[in-house]
């Protein structure tokens, strides 16, 4: 059995667990993700044999105790036959560390990856009402990220609700005369709304109070992206490869050809 023992945040886990599923898919070996065996309870994995409590509790203890292996991939851009090999070898292991990457292997196994990540019938039925009320439109997301992005490289990517509202109201000028939905979700519960609506006074606006699971979710649904670089927004392109704006100059006039999708974006998030 290989156990990915994950860092970082859901979407972090995610992503991290992906590649190391889909490398043990292609050397048919089973692997369980310690993180969602117990935590982050939204997806069809965490229903799927093996993702329980007692089993995280175990591989915890085995991996802390010595009784199994530790690999780990802590440096970018690694790649390592030995490593793999040993991933590889008959009895359990563990692997951590964000930079385990297996790229080709993850498109190799994307839809089976992404029925993995799939979102449990409870919280689909939550975000379905709002859905409905972009029927007929554009739904356009927009992923608000604050908290601990004041610090992650220096506080670059922290923009405040007036710079977000800009690019969307950009978005919005590439789509004259269209019905458009605007969700806008995020980690920040201080969020302005009057800035948004000022911003994109044609729009229907919408500030989900979902959990993380059900943000994730409705943003999944819409027909485009726009954030910071994040592997939240990267994540909820991957369902459907939703284009998807990473912003980088809040000033900058929106173009179509802007948007990137998830199979080159994701070999970017660092």
């Amino acid at each position: 059995m290989i156990y990915v023992r994950d860092k970082g945040q859901m979407c972090n886990n995610v992503l991290q667990y992906a590649h190391v599923y889909a490398f043990a898919r292609e050397h048919g070996r089973r692997s369980v993700s310690m993180r969602f065996a117990y935590k982050y309870q939204y997806f069809n994995i965490c229903k799927t044999r093996g993702h329980n409590f007692f089993r995280y509790l175990w591989a915890k203890t085995a991996c802390t105790r010595g009784w199994i292996p530790t690999v780990s991939y802590d440096t970018p851009g690694e790649v390592s036959a030995a490593k793999e090999q040993a991933i590889l070898r008959p009895g359990s292991v563990v692997v951590q560390g964000w930079e385990v990457r297996f790229y080709d292997l993850f498109l190799k196994y994307i839809d089976e990856i992404r029925s993995l990540f799939g979102f449990l019938p409870e919280v689909s039925r939550a975000v379905a009402p709002l859905v409905a009320e972009g029927e007929g439109g554009v739904r356009l997301g927009v992923h608000v990220r604050r908290g601990d992005y004041a610090r992650w490289k220096g506080g670059r990517y922290l923009f405040d609700d007036r710079q977000y509202a800009r690019v969307a109201a950009s978005f919005a000028a590439l789509h004259p005369g269209t019905k458009l939905t605007v969700y806008v979700c995020s980690n920040d519960p201080n969020l302005d709304p009057d800035v948004y609506r000022k911003a994109l006074p044609d729009a229907k606006i919408i500030f989900p109070k979902g959990n993380p699971g059900e943000d994730l979710c409705l943003l999944s649904q819409c027909d485009a992206l726009i954030g910071a670089p994040s592997t939240f927004s990267l994540v909820a392109s991957m369902y459907r490869d939703l284009p998807l704006y990473w912003i980088e100059d809040p000033d900058k006039p929106l173009e179509e050809c802007d948007f990137g999708r998830f199979e080159r974006l994701f070999k970017e998030i660092k």
